[in-house]
């Protein structure tokens, strides 16, 4: 089901991780961000589209996690797009013999019978330069940080005040820390991922998350404070004051598990590089 949360934009949320799919309408057709995670969602987004006579002409994947690189062949034969360090992280994983048998792995026991994965992580990398989404649409702005992902990318569009913010500012989510980060300081990248958010937050009115709900007016500066006061109480070893630790959504019990081994993770670092908390 798509939901219209500002002009020209639609989100359609998956039920397991409760994944926002947003879609832009352009002159010719949408573009689709982050297309979903089970095979029956993402075929339900397009025959919704052709409802609407909106054909896909364009995909963007906000980073390499894996369900935000997925695809259906309903959605059609489109250019889908990423930032170069989303794609060349793909294309690496796309490279070893069992990729397909690791993808299947990592994927939830409940839908891992119900992931398409034969289109699975197929990015086109956008150069480094590249300041906007290549479509016959609405001005989409990329916001490349090094939080949370390799390649990791927000989506600013402009002339309709919404941010597509990947997998941050989520009110289900904590922030979570690049596990493939080669910088040793994962807190301070995702510190700028949030300052470079926080610096075009004044011309943002929606803010779609990658899991959770969308968030409206002063809702976008409370989440980002959120984040920043969350990521700040991680890095100097004080337990977090963050309702989202403790889930009140039944079997979301393993988001606790994640704030757990993060600070584990940061207090081994520490403690091994002598630095203090």
């Amino acid at each position: 089901m798509l939901t219209q949360v500002a002009k020209g934009v639609l989100v359609h949320q998956s039920e397991l991780l409760l994944n926002n799919t947003a879609v832009v309408q352009g002159k010719a057709g949408v573009l689709v961000v982050d297309a979903g995670i089970t095979g029956d969602e993402m075929t339900c987004l397009a025959n919704d589209l052709r409802e609407l006579g909106q054909p896909v002409v364009a995909g963007f994947a906000t980073h390499p996690d894996w369900d935000h690189v997925l695809w259906h062949a309903e959605l059609g034969k489109v250019p889908r797009y990423g930032t170069a360090r989303c794609a060349d992280f793909m294309r690496d994983v796309r490279s070893n013999a069992d990729w397909k048998a690791r993808a299947g792995e990592g994927l939830p026991p409940e839908i891992a019978d119900e992931v398409p994965l034969d289109l699975f992580g197929l990015i086109i990398g956008l150069p480094a330069e590249t300041a906007q989404i290549p479509w016959d649409g609405p001005q989409v702005r990329i916001i490349e940080h090094p939080a949370h992902a390799p390649g990791h990318a927000a989506l600013l569009i402009e002339e309709r005040g919404v941010l597509v913010a990947g997998d941050m500012l989520s009110d289900v989510f904590i922030p979570m820390l690049d596990d493939f980060n080669s910088t040793n300081d994962p807190v301070e990248d995702y510190l700028v991922g949030l300052r470079l958010l926080e610096g075009v937050a004044d011309d943002v009115d929606v803010v779609i998350p990658g899991h959770g709900s969308v968030g409206i007016a002063d809702q976008v500066r409370a989440r980002i404070d959120q984040d920043r006061a969350y990521v700040e109480a991680l890095r100097d070893g004080i337990g977090p004051n963050d309702p989202r630790i403790q889930s009140p959504k039944p079997g979301w019990e393993w988001v606790s598990d994640i704030h757990a081994g993060q600070a584990e993770s940061l207090a081994q670092t520490s403690e091994r590089d002598g630095t203090p908390r």
